[in-house]
């Protein structure tokens, strides 16, 4: 055995080891670890492979549901039944930290790592979401960070040919220097060939095949469990790089090779690299693997074990071939002219054995390494933050009229949040393999035709972080009601939940105080609303180091959520389409100014109590609109939220350029009625000959509505007053962002 160096509690402490946790391994070990195998170690108990700090919590989400193939933590990513013998698969993660560090490689290869979760299971990726959150919008420092992430999505996802179809972005100083990039894909296949990341039958080989193994994101996993500090530039060699056009390679190669029937298991080669695959294939399978180092293809000379080992190089597959079928594995590999190396055999032993240069370099148990088996389980302390005690309620009784209203919903209206974000998916390719139901016609979630059966699927990620901040759990209840409504909104049935939780240091009381009440609320919404949680990515350690404090970010629990349409000609859209149409609104205003946009970006006030929510309203209202979809008397549908009421009655305008004249019947102050974002609400639209249609529906659902006015041919007018024409208001909504940007 190797002993390459001394090793100590310090060695583990600077490997991100606690001290417990070394005296751990040494009693797994009955000996002290050499210096690859405490890197071994390192990587899978850290806290973005293990899930130390996060299981407990995470247990306790929904994990069953009737249309469930594949549940949370079964395989590399969800599966839910769509019907006609067909799974959709889907997840979400992070890359945050890489990202925050070098932007475009960053965001590059967490479009990279996510979509190989898809086709490592066999599905076809067929498209792609973000949830992104940057700084202040006007920091030289958050716009290049915004260039860098914006390119380097679109430059890998667009190499790749697979379509971005939806995503949000939201601008906030807790991010300034920690920002979030959370990459989802989904992906078709059919059932029965699934592929499943086992390493079964002692005696199989076991193949690396894609791209070579070099340093780039070596200690990655580590490196995403731990602060961004001022000196974090220096951990440039823990972001990996990524080669778009080599993934496609691989994605085809892989799909290929399935259907030879010569693959037994198969995984992708990601936070960890080997020392992932390798002990999360064997484990599964209660096996072992024996792996020659030396039959790694590398990219650089004389790499030593640990460094191949732990390297996060970007595009590789982890194999295990049936033994005699190696050929069928080869030739097709070599076909898409990628690497195919044989670097060791499954055993029986339930150990990896990992050697170099003819000697033992590296002997650990696979179980303990893993999620599930011997990984170390916490649960911290948490204690009710301190700025909880300063929130206060606000409403029309202290927050002062604007006295001149158009002024105040112009200042709203050009919130950053709240521009359109045209300068960023402009350069995603959102129509390539000509699926994308929704580029022309925007609804509320993005939809995607399944050509395999005229279906289509539905796709949103949702999350309010100010809400969160402001209660963690009702604003993740929140994030899962909007999701949900995004969904019905446009016509579809809710199938299930994927989801990025983004939080700070756990080790921080107050921020795990927030992550447990996060998951509980989010896995109360979950419940109430049939949506399982399939899996996805906790990411903390989400903060900015300054001189003299700690900044977390604000909690940030990303939903992506998934829904069903039969028929893609039963989409709903969001905007208005005739003069004379006429417009309702569904649900209760409330006299409730809490963190709307208004508060916080008009009036500064940030310290405000979450907005109003009740689920049971939520669900009434989500079950009235499917039956109101059932009916076909919906012209359009879209759910108010940010920028309320007003920025929902300007976005419906914006695609036909059609306005609005409405007028307040709830009795509530005008820039209320307009600009609260209390929940539960929706507008939709209708040909008058349906009036009578919806307003029985309504009264028998028991949900409240009002109609609002009438669909205009250009202007715009509230309570009689003239506001102009919605071109005008398009025009900036469209632009502004871009000239922040480049200016």
């Amino acid at each position: 055995m190797s002993k390459i160096s001394t090793v100590t509690v310090e060695t583990a402490k600077k490997l991100g080891l606690l001290e417990e946790e070394y005296e751990r391994i040494i009693t797994i070990l009955g000996r002290t670890p050499n210096f690859t195998e405490l890197s071994i170690f390192s990587v899978m108990w850290s806290e973005h492979c293990s899930y130390k700090n996060s299981i407990k919590y995470l247990k306790t989400l929904p994990r069953e549901g009737a249309c469930l193939l594949v549940g949370a933590g079964e395989e590399n990513a969800g599966l839910v039944d769509i019907g006609d013998g067909l799974g959709c698969a889907f997840k979400i993660e992070s890359h945050n930290h890489p990202s925050a560090i070098e932007p475009y490689q960053g965001a590059a290869t967490g479009v990279g790592g996510i979509h190989r979760d898809i086709f490592t299971m066999g599905a076809r990726p067929i498209a792609a979401l973000n949830s992104l959150r940057f700084g202040e919008i006007t920091l030289p420092h958050t716009k290049r960070l915004v260039k860098g992430v914006v390119s380097g999505i679109g430059g890998y996802g667009n190499c790749l040919g697979v379509p971005t179809i939806g995503g949000e972005v939201y601008f906030d100083a807790c991010y300034n220097q920690n920002i979030l990039v959370n990459a989802m894909s989904i992906g078709i296949v059919k059932k029965g060939e699934t592929m499943s990341a086992v390493a079964d039958g002692p005696g199989n080989p076991v193949f690396i095949v894609g791209s070579a193994t070099g340093k780039d994101g070596i200690h990655g996993a580590t490196f995403a469990s731990a602060d961004l500090t001022e000196n974090s530039a220096e951990d440039l060699p823990a972001v990996q790089v990524g080669d778009p056009f080599q993934e496609k390679l691989l994605l085809e190669a892989s799909l290929e090779a399935i259907t030879t029937g010569a693959v037994v298991g198969m995984q992708d080669m990601g936070a960890a690299g080997i020392t992932c695959s390798t002990s999360e294939m064997s484990a599964k399978s209660g096996t072992g693997m024996r792996i020659d180092l030396d039959k790694v293809p590398t990219r650089q000379m004389n790499m030593q074990a640990f460094e191949i080992l732990l390297s996060e190089s970007q595009e590789r597959m982890l194999i295990v071939c049936k033994k005699g079928e190696e050929a069928k594995l080869m030739k097709v590999f070599d076909k898409w002219d990628l690497e195919c190396q044989q670097i060791g055999e499954v055993t029986d032993t339930g150990m990896l054995e990992f050697f170099q240069h003819g000697e033992l370099v590296a002997h650990v148990p696979a179980e303990p390494l893993v999620l599930g088996g011997g990984a170390p389980v916490y649960d911290r302390e948490y204690e009710k933050p301190t700025y909880i005690e300063d929130l206060q309620d606000y409403n029309s009784s202290n927050v002062a009229d604007p006295g001149n209203l158009e002024e105040a919903l112009h200042a709203v209206f050009e919130s950053p949040i709240l521009l359109n974000k045209r300068w960023i998916y402009e350069q995603y390719d959102s129509m390539v393999r000509t699926n994308t139901a929704t580029t022309n016609a925007p609804s509320d979630a993005a939809v995607i035709r399944i050509k395999e059966n005229g279906k289509a699927i539905a796709a949103t990620v949702d999350c309010n972080s100010s809400y969160v901040y402001a209660d963690p759990y009702k604003g993740a209840m929140i994030a899962v009601a909007e999701a949900a409504r995004n969904l019905v909104c446009s016509g579809a049935e809710p199938l299930a939940v994927t989801n990025n939780l983004n939080f700070g240091n756990p080790y921080n009381k107050e921020v795990y105080w927030q992550f447990v009440h996060a998951v509980k609320g989010m896995g109360e919404a979950c419940r109430r609303f049939n949506t399982p949680v399939t899996g996805g990515n906790v990411s903390f350690y989400n903060q900015s180091m300054y001189k003299d404090r700690v900044e977390p970010i604000y909690p940030t629990p990303t939903i992506g959520m998934i829904g069903l349409i039969d028929d893609p000609l039963n989409v709903v859209h969001l905007h208005f389409e005739s003069e004379g149409d006429l417009i309702f609104l569904l649900g209760d205003s409330k006299d409730d100014f809490n963190q709307s946009e208004y508060l916080r970006s008009v009036k500064g006030i940030k310290n405000s109590h979450c907005p109003y929510f009740d689920i049971e309203t939520e669900y009434n209202l989500q079950a009235s609109l499917k039956v109101l979809m059932s009916e076909k008397i919906l012209v359009s549908a879209h759910d108010v939220a940010e920028g309320g009421l007003f920025m929902n009655l300007m976005e419906s305008s914006f695609h036909l350029n059609k306005g609005f004249a409405i007028k307040n019947p709830t009795g509530l102050r005008d820039d209320v009625f307009l600009l609260s974002e209390a929940q539960s609400r929706v507008v939709v639209s209708i040909h008058p000959q349906f009036k009578e249609n919806l307003t029985k529906i309504l009264e028998t659902s028991g949900v409240n509505f009002v109609e609002l006015g009438h669909v205009t041919g250009r202007e715009i007018a509230i309570n009689d007053h003239k506001l102009g024409n919605i071109e005008t208001w398009k025009t900036v909504h469209m632009n502004r962002l871009g000239e922040i940007i480049e200016n």
